[in-house]
């Protein structure tokens, strides 16, 4: 056994045996199995703390973009290309885009609110101009509270494209990641598209060969046809990002109290090991005792 320790000959030896000790927790904590679960110990808080110190350093997002960057309108391609996925900083941005609508692809999307009120909006695929190759942007133009006033924008939107089937249009609006593709349900009477969600969107579409689609979807700021019906939809700026992610932060702190931990379960093992060697003592004391009595 370790440290000092006391035999029942060593205590019945008389007043002339040198007197015995039990060890301090200092003598415990420099022996050297000791001393190597401390070098093991600032390993491991080491590990943690350079955890932390990560956890830490990606808490803070020194790329903000600054106030008011999403009302901005920009030019859509340079925001997005077609097939990207829109990236978090820029969902919400204001565009413009340039083309102009395909006559027989004017969709009503279900379960759409404007400001709180339930209701539709109508869609439509928008044709990209001034594009390489084929390109199209779907579009969400305006908001109704009924499916029949929706279905009746539809067949005045598609009127008004026929009659002017090169009318071109300068759209400026939201620029919205894709809401995901479901099955469609069916309402009344009709089926029913409750996401509004291109990769969707497409299925329906018409003149699709060889196009390039985004896979985001734009709100219209404004109907660009008079006469349908239809409300501007009403989409409020995204909240803007935080600079501190504090999620972050706790799991830094989470990362130094396990650092902490580390030297602590070394102390309470250092400290339950002085304990036992004092109870071995004890007993062996009182052995003796009981031999000399």
């Amino acid at each position: 056994m370790n440290g000092a320790t006391v035999t029942t000959d060593s205590v019945a030896a008389g007043p002339e045996a040198p007197q015995q000790f039990p060890p301090t927790l200092r003598e415990v904590m420099i022996r050297p199995t000791w001393i190597g679960m401390l070098v093991l110990c600032l390993i491991v808080a080491g590990v943690f703390a350079w955890l932390g110190q990560w956890q830490l350093s990606n808490a803070i997002d020194t790329d903000v973009p600054p106030p008011g960057a999403t009302e901005q309108v920009k030019p859509i391609e340079s925001i997005v290309e077609p097939g990207e996925y829109l990236q978090e900083p820029v969902v919400g941005q204001k565009v413009e885009a340039t083309g102009s609508f395909v006559a027989e692809d004017f969709i009503v999307i279900s379960s759409r609110f404007n400001d709180g009120e339930p209701g539709y909006w109508v869609s439509g695929q928008f044709r990209m101009a001034d594009t390489e190759e084929p390109t199209s942007l779907a579009v969400a133009l305006g908001w109704t509270q009924t499916r029949e006033e929706a279905d009746a924008a539809v067949a005045k939107l598609q009127a008004a494209v026929k009659a002017e089937p090169e009318a071109s249009f300068t759209l400026t609006g939201r620029i919205i990641s894709d809401e995901g593709a479901t099955l469609p349900g069916r309402g009344a009477g009709a089926f029913d598209v409750p996401r509004m969600s291109p990769a969707a969107l497409l299925s329906f579409w018409h003149d699709t060969e060889n196009l390039n689609v985004y896979r985001p979807y734009m709100t219209s700021a404004t109907v660009p046809f008079e006469g349908t019906g239809l409300t501007d939809i009403i989409s409020p700026p995204p909240a803007e990002p935080e600079s501190v992610n504090w999620l972050n932060v706790f799991y830094a702190i989470e990362w130094a109290v396990f650092a902490g931990f580390a030297f602590y379960l070394w102390y309470r093992l250092a400290r339950d090991a002085r304990e036992r060697e004092l109870e071995e003592f004890e007993d062996a004391r009182a052995e003796a005792l009981a031999a000399r009595g």
